[in-house]
């Protein structure tokens, strides 16, 4: 026997030894989150490759498994979040058909209503109408209110959120520096788990890759592009949060104008970047948090703003509609805009000389300046915007008309049309626009004698955080709109003197169903115009319908985000949990497996200690010769 049989089983046993050890430690670590399963390699060497050392202990491991894993983890994220905060928002609507939903009190309105028109002398039915409409009103606000709340929620969770995310970056950073510095196989590999841990956690909370290094480290950037470790260098993320948002506390990139936190990274050099603004965060729990923040929350309290302005205008409101004229080669509209309020806009649609048509917004202020109004805060987005002070004389309202529309129309005073009768006119043979139409819905007055002034209107609801004034849509302080839906009360003035739901003046009979019936009609029947911020009627489509339809479309629309966003949360499930099965069945520990190779290799360990013990054996024979 040669030494090289010696030496090959004695390097043999080292080899298999270190196995088994491998072995062992892959078995003592089932079920250990994170662990890659370890594996061993050999390499052959002596004369002939007649002997075998040992190699390098690595981890197994599925580099595009792993990748999968992560995006899959920050889909997991992004779609959990927006699943459960939705599910919530849905619910504050309650359950449709039942008493207490929004469904219900509003029916439970409309049906006190019929019943009054039906019996007007009933005191318990007039008393009845106000209580629905009280109830009508805090069910609106209740809900609105819970949408605010879950805003505010979603802002202390992102800050959560991020802090989370900064700690992960941080000791990404940190596992980095070890990795580089370690050389023992062991300790490497487990520097290598938790590095991978960490990056697979942080996946949760944004969308992540990484890019490897030759010295064992890992950059990590955001799919935007946006490096966030380098080495042992790692941004630091910080939010900003707000506290309790209000319905008006919206995003900007002006921190002065912003009314809600934002989330930026610092870089190791010390610049500042928001990644709101860049949108660099496009998956996980804080693009959730963001989706959730800025754009599916406030688009419910924009549907109920609207609900809410759309039933107290429906109530109080003369729509004013143009009556077409013409005077020589001049065509337009007799329209009496008598009683006209801040906020009461003009729409004036027309049709120019290319035969493009478009509508102008004349909108009429009675501040001292003319506010800024966004035509994405009206009905029509497209519209072009034309602020106007309003003037209470019939000659002045004519004057501010006519500078707001310039010379190309034409302003009168119209007799015999009420007291704020205009005839705005265009001459379409000069090259002038042709005018299609003018309208405007006029809030009546508030006061307890205008209650009785002969029109079926009734200022039924009114704005109850402004001392109970009139909601007439007005820009002068802001948006009038943003948050109504939690300051739309009753009007105290009518509790006193129920009768004013049926008299409409000094003469109206008791028994008169006049007013109530147009109460009825203004909430069932009458179309109305939402603007297409409240997304009900699709992007950038304004919707028509009546006030009551309305409120159901908005608690369908709900139902449908909450299902939508459920049944994406499942089929992500279903992708996540295909995606760990994929790394587990590369990285992870099968105890099966492991015994298998257990087996194997005590054969090979006893295999080269009966070489051993052989060549033991002839040596003690030599020497006894």
């Amino acid at each position: 026997m040669s030494f090289n049989a010696v030496n090959t089983a004695s390097a043999g046993l080292k080899v298999t030894q270190a196995a088994i050890g491998v072995v062992s430690q892959n078995i003592a670590n089932v079920g250990t989150a994170g662990y890659a399963k370890r594996t061993v390699t050999s390499v052959a060497q002596g004369v002939g490759n007649s002997s075998v050392s040992l190699g390098t202990i690595g981890r197994a491991l599925d580099a595009a498994s792993l990748k999968q894993l992560r995006m899959e983890t920050s889909g997991a994220a992004y779609t959990g979040s927006l699943s459960a905060v939705r599910t919530q928002l849905d619910q504050l609507y309650g359950t449709p058909g039942t008493a207490t939903a929004l469904d219900g009190v509003m029916n439970d309105f409309a049906l006190s209503l019929q019943t009054l028109a039906s019996d007007p002398t009933s005191v318990p039915a007039r008393s009845a109408v106000l209580t629905k409409a009280a109830n009508l009103a805090d069910s609106i606000g209740g809900i609105a209110d819970g949408v605010q709340n879950l805003r505010t929620a979603t802002e202390s969770q992102l800050g959560s959120d991020t802090a989370k995310a900064s700690e992960y970056l941080k000791s990404i950073a940190t596992l980095n520096t070890q990795i580089a510095a370690t050389s023992e196989d062991g300790a490497r590999n487990a520097l290598l788990d938790q590095r991978d841990g960490a990056i697979t956690g942080l996946s949760a909370y944004l969308d992540v890759q990484t890019v490897d290094q030759h010295d064992g480290t890992v950059s990590v950037i955001t799919n935007s592009g946006m490096t966030l470790v380098d080495r042992g260098a790692a941004a630091t993320l910080s939010f900003d949060g707000r506290g309790t948002l209000s319905p008006d506390a919206a995003y900007a990139q002006d921190p002065a104008a912003r009314g809600v936190g934002t989330i930026t990274a610092t870089t190791p050099g010390g610049a500042r970047i928001d990644l709101v603004a860049a949108k660099a965060i496009r998956s996980g729990s804080l693009a959730a948090g963001i989706e959730l923040r800025d754009t599916v929350l406030p688009q419910a309290q924009r549907q109920l703003d609207e609900l809410a302005a759309g039933l107290a205008r429906s109530m109080s409101d003369r729509q004013a509609t143009g009556t077409a004229v013409t005077a020589g080669t001049s065509t337009g509209f007799d329209i009496d805009l008598d009683g006209l309020k801040a906020g009461n806009a003009i729409t004036v649609s027309l049709r120019d000389a290319a035969g493009v048509q478009r509508n102008l917004v004349l909108m009429p202020y009675g501040g001292s300046t003319a506010p800024t109004v966004n035509a994405a805060d009206l009905n029509d987005p497209t519209a072009m915007v034309v602020p106007f002070k309003v003037s209470g004389t019939a000659t002045g309202l004519r004057d501010a008309i006519q500078a707001a529309l310039g010379t190309t129309f034409s302003v009168t005073t119209q007799a015999g049309a009420g007291a704020g009768g205009l005839r705005i006119t265009t001459d379409p043979t000069t090259g002038a626009p042709t005018l299609l139409g003018v309208g405007a819905s006029v809030t009546q007055p508030l006061s307890t004698t205008d209650f009785q002034s002969g029109q079926g209107q009734l200022p039924l609801f009114v704005d109850s955080t402004a001392k109970g004034t009139l909601y007439t849509g007005s820009f002068d302080t802001g948006s009038q709109l943003t948050g109504f839906a939690q300051r739309i009360g009753l009007n105290q003035a009518l509790v006193g003197n129920t009768a004013n739901l049926v008299n409409t003046s000094g003469k109206t009979l008791a028994s008169d169903p006049t007013r109530p019936q147009f109460l009825y009609t203004a909430l069932t029947g009458a179309s109305r115009t939402f603007a297409a911020a409240s997304g009900i009627g699709g992007v950038n489509a304004p919707y028509s319908s009546s006030v009551q339809s309305f409120a159901q479309r908005i608690i369908d629309a709900q139902g449908a985000g909450a299902a939508t966003a459920r049944s994406l949360d499942e089929g992500q499930g279903i992708a996540l949990a295909t995606a760990q099965s994929r790394v587990a069945s590369t990285s992870g520990v099968s105890i099966d497996e492991e015994m298998s190779k257990l087996v194997q290799l005590q054969t090979a360990y006893s295999a080269n200690a009966r070489v051993l013990t052989a060549a033991r054996d002839l040596l003690d024979t030599l020497l006894r010769i």
